[in-house]
């Protein structure tokens, strides 16, 4: 097999993620304090794939491309290839067809995580060397995703990819596509064969239907381990609480009078004045916290201050100012450089989702 090439796909909308995602791209959006799309490249990297296409936006591409840089940092090559329309995923893949040339690849989107990375399921597309293979797991909504009907081999395992619908009304199965895909370069024209959809899309679970229409081996591997698309509020926190949970303590700043307990990475720079954290939770590089108290599964981002709060399960973005609240923020997600502050009434618990720049006084 010729080697992989890498395709991230980093140029949806992240409508669900309003209003952080008005002024920065929902990739970007960071998760442990670091961008979700950075996980995705290095889950490329640590495969052992060395040439990474990244699918972006006109409008949020340059943000982006900032950000990844050429990919020398993540000891890869990026090249970035412009999507005008979000026109679906099988769109995508055409898109980037003059990147990919022949090659076969990984697809993933860059707004999942998925628990392990993706070195073990190359390594098992590379031996087996199927046309296309599909990560499913099983889930509580199907009917949320596209859904796969697979086939029984004579052993009684699990066999081929028999059928995929998406989305629909009444699953025949719970297992759902993960946002992670590992094709040849015959799902070109596979993509190209197909109709767009009700809404306008060509699907990648028709190109894949494609496939197993035309008698190609599309195999399955059923995914375990922990999967999250990280679209919406609920979903950043989780994965927030799960990447946490695999946190290394590490005080690398300056701690007076100030106490932690349990696993909790402290940034070069940060200054703790009589401040409890409580972990897992990770404190930004010159993050400045006086007289607080910093729950579980938080992440504060680089250079923000928090003077006489309470902030618990919470992700706040670089430069955020939180001041002075009576009762505990919590379950929230503030964008860059968002102010909370206190006013003369305030409840027990607040919970915010607050794009960047805001300035909010609870009055």
């Amino acid at each position: 097999m010729q080697p992989l090439k890498g395709l991230i796909l980093s140029g949806g909308k992240g409508t669900r993620l309003r209003p952080i995602t008005h002024t920065s791209a929902k990739q970007l959006v960071p998760v442990a304090n670091k961008p979700v799309l950075f996980y995705g490249i290095e889950a490329m990297a640590e495969a052992g794939i060395e040439e990474v296409g990244i699918i972006i936006a006109p409008e949020t591409g340059g943000e982006i491309e900032a950000a990844a840089g050429d990919g020398s940092r993540f000891g890869l090559r990026i090249t970035y290839v412009v999507q005008d329309e979000p026109l679906g995923l099988a769109h995508a893949v055409l898109t980037a067809e003059a990147f990919l040339d022949s090659s076969p690849f990984v697809m993933y989107l860059g707004d999942n995580l998925l628990q392990g990375g993706i070195s073990e399921l190359v390594a098992a597309f590379r031996e087996h060397e199927p046309d296309a293979l599909i990560l499913l797991t099983p889930v509580p909504d199907p009917e949320n995703y596209g859904v796969a009907e697979l086939e029984q081999a004579a052993t009684g395992q699990t066999g081929r990819v028999r059928r995929l619908i998406e989305k629909p009304t009444e699953p025949a199965t719970d297992l759902a596509l993960v946002g992670v895909y590992m094709f040849t370069a015959g799902v070109h024209d596979a993509a190209r064969a197909i109709a767009p959809s009700a809404r306008g899309e060509l699907e990648i679970t028709d190109a894949i239907q494609h496939l197993v229409d035309s008698g190609l081996r599309v195999e399955p591997h059923i995914v375990r381990g922990w999967w999250k698309d990280t679209g919406r509020l609920e979903d950043m926190l989780e994965a927030n609480r799960l990447i946490l949970d695999n946190l290394v303590e590490r005080i690398d700043g300056e701690l007076i009078d100030s106490q932690v307990d349990g696993r909790v990475v402290i940034e070069a720079g940060a200054r703790l004045e009589r401040t409890r954290v409580r972990g897992p939770a990770v404190i930004g590089a010159g993050a400045v916290l006086k007289d607080c108290y910093i729950g579980p599964y938080t992440a504060i981002g680089d250079g923000c201050t928090i003077i006489a709060a309470e902030v618990e399960h919470s992700i706040l973005l670089a430069g955020c100012e939180v001041c002075d609240l009576d009762g505990r923020m919590e379950s929230s997600l503030l964008g860059r450089n968002v102010t909370v502050r206190r006013g003369e009434r305030q409840p027990r618990a607040y919970r915010f989702m607050v794009g960047d720049n805001s300035d909010i006084s609870i009055l």
